[in-house]
């Protein structure tokens, strides 16, 4: 089974910068202390900084290097109440958008259907959808004691390698987005499925539409 094609490299782990940026919430000024996609410089691969992997993994490496740079882990109750602040925040800025949020104990899984992510057979973010991913990185950056595992599916139509290969671009252009709007690249991990994960029937085109997807599952960080 197939996942995705590039490793972090560590220089991009490792990446810091200390630098001002306007707080999209507050439209203030502040200090941030994490790397942003401007600091990034050049691109590594297509992955422009942010960890593609061949298989699920990286969460110990990516815990490491945040709480490293002083983002701290969760501990208790404090779990629960802050995936619960950031769960509902997602709700109400995603209500009509066509993107639905979900639960999983204490993560949260925002499924975005490709119908209203891409176009057809395309790889770029839909103009009309900017505006919901811009609401999508504001609440990730307000919630930085998370990990982001972005994931790219399609349905069972034409070639398996083919339906690969989109699945990872679609999920690295989620992850290029969220970047460029100031999310961490550290906390990202990014694997593109393909037809391999479906969560409704390929036989039949409403089946199939769910699942063209992009999903990104958020994670706390935990001591």
């Amino acid at each position: 089974m197939k996942k995705s094609i590039l490793l972090l490299t560590v220089s991009a782990i490792a990446l810091a910068s200390c630098q001002t940026q306007t707080d999209p919430l507050t439209g203030q000024a502040q200090r941030n202390n994490t790397a942003g996609g401007a600091a990034l410089g050049a691109l590594i691969g297509a992955g422009a900084g942010f960890l593609i992997a061949r298989k699920k993994g990286g969460k110990d490496q990516r815990k490491a290097a945040l709480i490293g740079a002083g983002i701290g882990g969760l501990t208790g109750a404090g779990i629960g109440n802050y995936m619960d602040r950031q769960e509902q925040e997602l709700r109400q800025h995603l209500q009509n958008s066509g993107v639905s949020v979900s639960r999983s104990g204490n993560d949260i899984i925002i499924n975005m259907p490709s119908n209203v992510t891409f176009g057809s057979d395309s790889a770029v973010v839909n103009s009309t959808f900017a505006g919901v991913l811009n609401s999508v990185a504001i609440i990730l950056n307000k919630y930085p004691n998370t990990l982001l595992d972005i994931d790219g599916h399609t349905d069972s139509s034409g070639d398996p390698t083919y339906n690969q290969q989109l699945s990872e671009r679609r999920a690295v252009a989620v992850g290029q987005y969220l970047q460029g709007k100031g999310t961490d690249p550290r906390r990202l991990l990014v694997v593109g499925f393909g037809e391999t994960r479906p969560i409704a029937s390929n036989d039949n085109e409403q089946g199939k539409s769910q699942n063209r997807r992009v999903e990104v599952r958020i994670s706390p960080i935990q001591n």
